[in-house]
């Protein structure tokens, strides 16, 4: 498996985990009382997601300036 193939599969299974999230943080937003601090935990650990997927979505594509 060479690198572009290991970064793919790394992005897939960032967007899966990102996406598992999201709605993690829906559920418990419709379920009344819920425990703010844990969202707030699972809202960091989303934000963190995204910037590891935009990291690797750049490595696969580099921003060219023309």
């Amino acid at each position: 498996m060479d690198d572009q193939e290991k970064l793919n599969q790394r992005l897939a299974e960032l967007k899966s985990e990102h996406k598992d999230l999201d709605e993690v943080i829906a559920r418990l937003d419709e379920s009344r009382p819920y425990d703010l601090l844990q969202v707030q935990r699972l809202k960091k650990r989303k934000l963190a997601l995204k910037d590891q997927i935009v990291q690797i979505e750049n490595k696969i594509l580099p921003d060219i300036i023309a």
